[in-house]
């Protein structure tokens, strides 16, 4: 691939994000402030159930914001095709992307040939089922709750418990202190409901997997509201979101972190590499605490 295509991947995604941040809306919160006719908050899914992540996750709920669409799942053309469907006249795709690489063969200072893994980015075009006419009536079909909110909020309490994280709850402030490990929560009582505390502690445990001893990361901070800092916070902003989705929350949009919209956009403005970065860290964040879980440990056995 070339490096201008690549490039142009880079630079066409974090154009839309940047574009909504500068309306001073978060592209990855946005979808749970309209209606949802699904009822169910879901990572959007590939034609045959599995979930997108990193950076197609970010822009499928952009796209689907921006046109109205209810239904997490996409479709390629071709598959459409292969169903005996077709996309209707006039629709128009949503990219997502996938990255890989390709060898090439490099001669080194001694002058011997060597094989380098060369990475790069492709773009390809998706539909939403319902831009489609012809599929078999599952694919249309609304998805349900799996829970009621009784057993939403336990299930969130069973997830947290599982990572066996340090959270301490006190005082009116949420956040993850590096050196001492731990998390500090505000008494559940204090939030205006139960979701918006577990969506709060999926942030904050989010920048726990960054320690030494899980996944670590760092991004050069300094000081608090630096360029660091905010790279950070859009980091733990993803996961918290990606994690909702998966445990069916609705994310929280905290007041503390609409003065970060601004050092956010000076970011990928001078990025454009930067929401694909924290979109991935998040990924994994989030994949980590997954792997916690005692039923993961239950298939692996």
């Amino acid at each position: 691939m070339q490096n201008s295509e690549r490039q142009d991947i880079y630079t066409r995604i974090t154009a839309k994000v940047v574009a909504s941040l500068e309306q001073g809306v978060r592209p990855w919160i946005k979808p749970w402030s309209g209606e949802n006719a699904a009822a169910k908050i879901t990572r959007p899914l590939r034609h045959n159930g599995t979930p997108y992540s990193g950076i197609n996750i970010l822009m499928l709920w952009a796209a689907s914001l921006e046109h109205g669409f209810t239904s997490p799942l996409w479709i390629t053309f071709k598959q459409a095709f292969d169903l005996k469907a077709h996309v209707r006249k006039g629709e128009k795709g949503s990219l997502v992307v996938y990255a890989s690489t390709f060898t090439r063969t490099e001669e080194n200072d001694d002058g011997q040939e060597i094989d380098r893994e060369i990475p790069f980015l492709k773009g390809y075009t998706v539909f939403n089922v319902e831009q489609i006419e012809g599929l078999p009536e599952h694919y249309y079909a609304k998805p349900q709750p799996n829970f009621t909110a009784v057993q939403r909020i336990e299930h969130a309490e069973a997830f947290f418990a599982a990572t066996h994280a340090d959270i301490r709850y006190r005082g009116g402030r949420a956040y993850y202190a590096q050196e001492a490990d731990y998390i500090q929560m505000p008494p559940i009582e204090s939030f205006r409901d139960a979701e918006s505390f577990y969506a709060t502690l999926a942030h904050e445990c989010t920048h726990w997997t960054k320690h030494s001893s899980r996944i670590p990361r760092d991004f050069g901070r300094k000081t608090w509201g630096d360029e660091g800092y905010a790279r950070e916070e859009l980091v733990a902003e993803l996961g918290a979101t990606f994690l909702c989705a998966d445990l069916e929350l609705t994310p929280e949009v905290r007041d503390d972190h609409a003065s970060y919209i601004a050092t956010w956009l000076q970011v990928l403005n001078n990025d454009k590499r930067a929401i694909f970065q924290a979109a991935s860290h998040a990924q994994r964040a989030v994949d980590y605490l997954l792997s916690l879980q005692p039923e993961r440990h239950e298939a692996a056995a």
